[in-house]
Protein backbone atom coordinates (compact mmCIF):
# COMPACT_ATOMS: atom_id res chain seq x y z
CA UNK A 1 0.00 0.00 0.00
CA UNK A 2 2.89 2.30 0.67
CA UNK A 3 4.56 1.61 -2.39
CA UNK A 4 1.47 2.74 -4.33
CA UNK A 5 1.41 5.98 -2.49
CA UNK A 6 5.45 6.62 -2.83
CA UNK A 7 4.94 5.96 -6.48
CA UNK A 8 2.01 8.19 -6.95
CA UNK A 9 4.33 10.62 -5.00
CA UNK A 10 7.59 10.34 -7.31
CA UNK A 11 5.47 10.96 -10.09
CA UNK A 12 3.32 13.58 -8.70
CA UNK A 13 7.05 15.20 -8.10
CA UNK A 14 8.57 14.40 -11.09
CA UNK A 15 5.68 16.36 -13.13
CA UNK A 16 6.24 19.04 -11.08
CA UNK A 17 9.90 19.45 -11.85
CA UNK A 18 9.11 19.07 -15.59
CA UNK A 19 6.45 21.72 -15.59
CA UNK A 20 8.92 24.20 -13.97
CA UNK A 21 11.97 23.12 -16.36
CA UNK A 22 9.69 23.60 -19.24
CA UNK A 23 8.05 26.88 -18.22
CA UNK A 24 11.97 28.28 -17.42
CA UNK A 25 13.03 27.29 -20.82
CA UNK A 26 10.01 28.68 -22.51
CA UNK A 27 10.80 31.87 -20.69
CA UNK A 28 14.34 31.66 -22.37
CA UNK A 29 13.24 31.00 -26.08
CA UNK A 30 10.87 33.74 -25.20
CA UNK A 31 13.60 36.14 -24.03
CA UNK A 32 16.13 35.35 -26.47
CA UNK A 33 13.18 36.10 -29.52
CA UNK A 34 12.60 38.98 -27.74
CA UNK A 35 16.07 40.02 -27.39
CA UNK A 36 17.24 39.15 -30.94
CA UNK A 37 13.94 40.57 -33.02
CA UNK A 38 15.34 44.45 -32.06
CA UNK A 39 16.51 46.98 -35.29
CA UNK A 40 19.87 46.19 -34.17
CA UNK A 41 22.19 43.99 -32.82
CA UNK A 42 24.70 45.11 -30.56
CA UNK A 43 26.89 43.79 -28.01
CA UNK A 44 24.55 44.45 -25.32
CA UNK A 45 22.19 42.46 -26.86
CA UNK A 46 24.19 39.01 -27.28
CA UNK A 47 25.83 39.51 -24.17
CA UNK A 48 21.66 39.25 -22.55
CA UNK A 49 21.36 36.21 -24.69
CA UNK A 50 24.30 34.17 -22.98
CA UNK A 51 23.70 35.52 -19.65
CA UNK A 52 20.48 33.73 -20.14
CA UNK A 53 21.19 30.70 -21.28
CA UNK A 54 24.25 30.21 -18.31
CA UNK A 55 21.06 31.14 -15.63
CA UNK A 56 19.54 28.33 -17.42
CA UNK A 57 22.98 26.08 -17.56
CA UNK A 58 23.26 26.78 -13.43
CA UNK A 59 19.68 25.71 -12.85
CA UNK A 60 20.13 22.61 -14.67
CA UNK A 61 23.71 22.22 -12.95
CA UNK A 62 21.71 22.84 -9.56
CA UNK A 63 18.90 20.76 -9.75
CA UNK A 64 21.00 17.89 -10.54
CA UNK A 65 23.24 18.50 -7.81
CA UNK A 66 20.11 18.46 -5.92
CA UNK A 67 19.10 15.20 -6.93
CA UNK A 68 22.30 13.66 -6.30
CA UNK A 69 22.09 14.93 -3.05
CA UNK A 70 18.79 13.46 -2.40
CA UNK A 71 20.87 10.05 -3.93
CA UNK A 72 23.10 10.27 -1.71
CA UNK A 73 20.98 10.46 1.22
CA UNK A 74 18.81 7.63 0.07
CA UNK A 75 21.67 5.60 -0.32
CA UNK A 76 23.11 6.31 3.26
CA UNK A 77 19.58 5.08 4.83
CA UNK A 78 19.71 2.40 2.54
CA UNK A 79 22.53 1.26 4.16
CA UNK A 80 22.21 1.93 7.50
CA UNK A 81 18.58 0.67 7.79
CA UNK A 82 19.07 -2.48 5.23
CA UNK A 83 22.45 -3.63 4.57
CA UNK A 84 23.68 -3.54 8.08
CA UNK A 85 21.12 -5.75 9.77
CA UNK A 86 21.44 -7.75 6.76
CA UNK A 87 25.53 -8.39 7.64
CA UNK A 88 24.89 -8.73 11.29
CA UNK A 89 22.08 -11.81 10.28
CA UNK A 90 24.69 -13.13 8.05
CA UNK A 91 27.46 -12.89 10.82
CA UNK A 92 25.39 -14.46 13.11
CA UNK A 93 24.43 -17.19 10.68
CA UNK A 94 28.51 -17.48 9.56
CA UNK A 95 29.30 -17.85 13.73
CA UNK A 96 26.12 -20.81 14.26
CA UNK A 97 27.86 -22.57 10.95
CA UNK A 98 31.57 -22.17 12.08
CA UNK A 99 30.25 -23.69 15.19
CA UNK A 100 28.15 -26.48 13.97
CA UNK A 101 31.05 -27.33 12.11
CA UNK A 102 33.56 -27.61 14.74
CA UNK A 103 31.03 -29.43 16.79
CA UNK A 104 30.39 -32.15 13.98
CA UNK A 105 33.98 -32.41 13.00
CA UNK A 106 34.88 -32.74 16.91
CA UNK A 107 31.81 -35.45 18.01
CA UNK A 108 31.53 -37.71 14.46
CA UNK A 109 34.15 -36.92 12.10
CA UNK A 110 37.67 -37.05 14.69
CA UNK A 111 35.74 -40.57 16.16
CA UNK A 112 35.34 -41.99 12.45
CA UNK A 113 38.66 -41.26 11.09
CA UNK A 114 40.32 -42.53 13.60
CA UNK A 115 38.34 -45.96 14.21
CA UNK A 116 39.07 -45.96 10.32
CA UNK A 117 42.49 -45.32 11.19
CA UNK A 118 42.70 -48.00 13.65
CA UNK A 119 41.05 -50.97 11.42
CA UNK A 120 43.25 -49.60 8.38
CA UNK A 121 46.17 -50.51 10.89
CA UNK A 122 44.98 -53.59 12.02
CA UNK A 123 43.85 -55.02 8.42
CA UNK A 124 47.75 -53.97 6.83
CA UNK A 125 49.03 -55.49 10.88
CA UNK A 126 46.65 -59.20 9.45
CA UNK A 127 48.15 -58.85 5.78
CA UNK A 128 51.62 -58.65 7.60
CA UNK A 129 51.52 -61.39 9.44
CA UNK A 130 49.59 -63.13 7.02
CA UNK A 131 45.87 -64.02 8.39
CA UNK A 132 44.43 -61.98 5.72
CA UNK A 133 46.10 -62.11 1.99
CA UNK A 134 46.33 -59.08 0.04
CA UNK A 135 44.34 -58.64 -3.19
CA UNK A 136 45.93 -58.97 -6.74
CA UNK A 137 45.75 -56.43 -8.63
CA UNK A 138 45.12 -57.12 -12.05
Amino acid sequence: METKQQDQKKKTIFIIIAVVMLLILAGMVTGIIALSRAESVNVEKVRDIFIIILAFESLLIGGALIILIIQLALLSNLIQNEVTPILASTKDTVKTVKGTSKFISDKAVAPIVSAAGVIAGGRKLFELIGFIREKKKE
